[in-house]
């Protein structure tokens, strides 16, 4: 039997600059309940400092505010930029999460992808995937339980310890973000943690994809791991709409003020075009999809026989369209498309078909014995 698809959301999130802040923040928090309501698996949320889009500071305190309106749905951090952190207060802050969410936090990391975020702390990007190796490894101690002294040149801790033992054995679920260099991959493999592939149907994204992934599996082979593709979590912008033409009407409400923002910080593998229309050219890239359910199943199927199986889609938040067409959207996907990927309908097609295929016979016999019964009564009657 094939792994099941799950579904989910990587929440930077983007909103632009003409709308209350105080707002956008309530609406990423009614998004998360939508999407629990609808049965989403997962929902990824970032942490960034600057550049006026992507204003979450603090996962943790979004994750604290959302698990208390959820039920159900995993609750991620995508991700914390542990360069920016000292290890001792960030394991205390995810166990402390781990014990209120009752097991739903996952831990995700990467060095930090805004370059402006580390300048405005001194950092400088040189530094920081080393730092990000560091950080997690003695995080890993202390979800452990040891008492760590350890002396770097950005953290000092002396006899340290955790006050919570994790509640979710051995600790909560981690996962590297990976773009295009192969840092994230390595350190998955190292330790075995999940993998967020933030730019997987980029170009270079895409291209890095299959190699992020192999040296991941590489290296966790040469440290007697294996990496369950289960946890590999693939991203890309999404929304659909009863028709193409519906949905390409939908996302012109803020899908170029989403380019703009990104052609202006230009992350590695994400630069979009704005000499012609953005959204236009990311889809005949195929990096993104505006259209209808059967396009969004063709993304994946694209996705799959590229890499083979893995474990989670996470639609890219982005407020292209209005917030009610957006979460239409993700309606959509969830009545749609993940019933196609995942065959769900399989067993009911087939009981349909046996059903309907032999209504005949079936009637016949159901007419037989109705008139059987009447005969029978009326000789009784009689």
């Amino acid at each position: 039997m094939a792994m099941r698809l799950n579904d989910g959301i990587f929440l930077a999130p983007f909103h632009p600059l003409d709308e209350d802040p105080t707002l956008c923040i309530q609406r990423d928090l009614e998004l998360i309940d939508h999407l629990d309501r609808l049965g989403y698996e997962e929902a990824w949320v970032g942490e960034h400092h600057s550049g006026g889009f992507e204003i979450i500071a603090s996962p943790e305190v979004f994750i604290a505010a959302a698990a208390e309106r959820t039920k159900r749905i995993r609750l991620g951090t995508g991700v914390v930029s542990l360069p920016y952190h000292n290890p001792l207060t960030t394991a205390n802050r995810i166990l402390q999460l781990d014990h209120q969410t009752r097991g739903r936090v996952m831990f995700g990391v990467e060095p930090g992808l805004l370059p402006s975020d580390a300048f405005q702390m001194g950092i400088s990007p040189e530094t920081t995937r080393d730092r990000m190796v560091e950080g997690v490894e003695v995080m890993l101690r202390l979800f452990a339980g040891e008492r760590v002294t350890h002396r770097s040149d950005w953290f000092n801790l002396v006899d340290a310890t955790c006050q919570l033992k994790p509640y979710t054995w051995p600790h909560p679920e981690i996962a590297v973000a990976s773009s295009i260099t192969p840092s994230g991959g390595k350190l998955a493999g190292k330790h075995g943690f999940g993998l967020l592939c933030v730019a997987a149907t980029h170009a270079s994204g895409y291209d890095a994809l299959g190699v992020n992934w192999k040296i991941a599996n590489d290296v966790a082979a040469a440290n007697g791991k294996v990496i369950d593709p289960a946890r590999l979590r693939l991203v890309g912008p999404v929304h659909i709409a009863p028709t193409r033409e519906e949905a390409w009407a939908n996302v012109q409400y803020g899908g170029r003020q989403f380019a703009d923002y990104f052609s202006r910080i230009s992350r590695p593998g994400q630069q979009v075009d704005t000499s012609v229309d953005p959204i236009r050219k990311m889809v005949d890239d195929g990096a993104a999809v505006v259209g209808t359910p059967d396009d969004a199943i063709a993304q994946i199927r694209r996705l799959q026989e590229k890499q083979g199986e893995f474990g989670v889609f996470l639609q890219l938040a982005h407020n292209w369209a209005d917030f009610d067409k957006t979460k239409k959207s993700y309606e959509l996907w969830r009545r749609h498309v993940s019933p196609a990927i995942n065959r769900a309908n399989d067993m009911r097609q087939d009981s349909f078909d046996w059903a309907t295929g032999h209504a005949p016979e079936f009637i016949k016999a159901a007419m037989d014995a109705a008139a059987s019964t009447i005969s029978r009564h009326n000789a009784a009657t009689a």
